[in-house]
């Protein structure tokens, strides 16, 4: 019988991680189209109601970050976040190992996410980032940046869990891109329920005509007209 897991990594298998990069070279993100069924969105905005699945929970408007609320996974990790996020990992590790050449700077990241977590949690950096966040009318998410250390994974996964125009309107996820002596970029990402968008937690590198430069890069989200809107967001980096 075919897990709920085994589905979801057939189809992170079936991605074309070249077309990735090339997706996040020329605009700044990744749309990796569907990564969960139906069922499996409603299982994970369904556990967002089990308390004892998470470590905290933050109320945005309390910190200034906007209006909604997430909450951050405790280890052990549901199966299917755990098998997500060990799974992308190396995938990322090699876009991201090519930035830091690109950039001049000597960090590499390991070839595994237990590698990665490794150094993290070497660090003092032990806490789970996966998370889960929920809007309703009227919230909204400002932009921002998800650096919970010194040590952070250039790049992160978002993935929409409710069906825009049916379970809700408005909330778009943002992005911006902040470049030397120039006015910001926007991009506006397109997403349906169970389709993800990989984007830099950061900056990014762009080629110039004077070379390569860092990019910086925030997202959020729009306000939300009507109804209730969950992502799963899942962060490499483990938090201070």
């Amino acid at each position: 019988m075919t897990t709920q897991n085994d589905a979801a990594l057939t189809r992170l298998k079936a991605l074309d991680w070249g077309g990735v990069e090339t997706q996040i070279g020329n605009q700044g993100f990744a749309l990796t189209g569907k990564l969960l069924s139906a069922a499996d969105c409603r299982a994970l905005t369904a556990a967002y109601d089990d308390a004892s699945l998470f470590r905290s929970r933050v109320v945005m408007h309390h910190h200034g970050y906007g209006q909604g609320e997430y909450q951050y996974f405790t280890y052990p990790l549901p199966p299917l976040v755990a098998a997500l996020r060990t799974a992308v990992y190396p995938h990322l590790a090699a876009i991201a190992n090519r930035w830091m050449a690109a950039l001049g700077n000597d960090r590499r990241f390991p070839k595994s996410h237990a590698g990665f977590l490794k150094d993290c949690h070497a660090g003092g950096q032990q806490r789970p980032t996966p998370l889960v966040l929920r809007y309703g009318e009227g919230d909204f998410n400002h932009l921002h940046q998800d650096l919970y250390g010194d040590i952070h994974f250039p790049l992160q996964l978002a993935i929409l869990l409710d069906a825009p125009g049916l379970d809700f309107d408005g909330g778009e996820f943002t992005l911006t891109e902040q470049r030397p002596r120039m006015q910001s970029r926007v991009e506006v990402v397109p997403l349906e329920r169970g389709h993800g968008v990989i984007f830099p937690v950061n900056e990014r590198p762009v080629e110039g005509r004077r070379g390569v430069y860092r990019a910086k890069m925030r997202h959020g989200v729009s306000r939300v007209r009507r109804g209730h809107r969950h992502t799963l967001g899942i962060i490499f980096h483990d938090a201070a």
